[in-house]
């Protein structure tokens, strides 16, 4: 009997520790589609697992404010590695500020940094979809 017990309270601690919150959900997705993907030259189906179809990226040049979606951020960033297939020589580590998750609808601030410097301020924000699970469907950002 105190083997069958044993046994259930460690099939459910192990079971609660492979759960991941909400907040985890969302970094992991940031983590491995965005930071790793994206500025850490990753997988480019990784990066679209994790962007929503229907992303854009939001930014202000010259008072001008423009959107780049999602097709044509992966196109451009095919075209880079194409022309220089190198990484990095260092990789660019990420820093949560603030992840935020109501229901199915997430914001998180996020610092980039690089070689010890920060590069970026983002502001992402994410849906959980029914199937899919959390997407990145927005940016914005501070390049410093």
């Amino acid at each position: 009997m105190k083997t069958i017990l044993l046994s259930l309270a460690l099939a459910l601690c192990t079971v609660a520790a492979w759960a991941q919150t909400e907040d985890e959900q969302v970094k992991d997705v940031i983590n491995k589609s965005y930071v790793e993907g994206i500025h850490n030259f990753g997988d480019i189906a990784q990066i679209e697992k994790g962007f929503h179809p229907g992303f854009e990226m939001i930014m202000v040049r010259e008072n001008v404010l423009s959107k780049l979606p999602i097709y044509t951020w992966l196109e451009n960033i095919r075209t880079g590695r194409e022309k220089n297939p190198t990484p990095p020589a260092e990789k660019t580590d990420v820093k949560y500020i603030s992840v935020d998750v109501t229901g199915k609808a997430a914001s998180v601030k996020l610092e980039l940094h690089r070689g010890g410097k920060l590069i970026f301020t983002d502001y992402l924000l994410l849906y959980k979809f029914d199937r899919e699970g959390w997407r990145i469907v927005s940016k914005t950002f501070e390049r410093h």
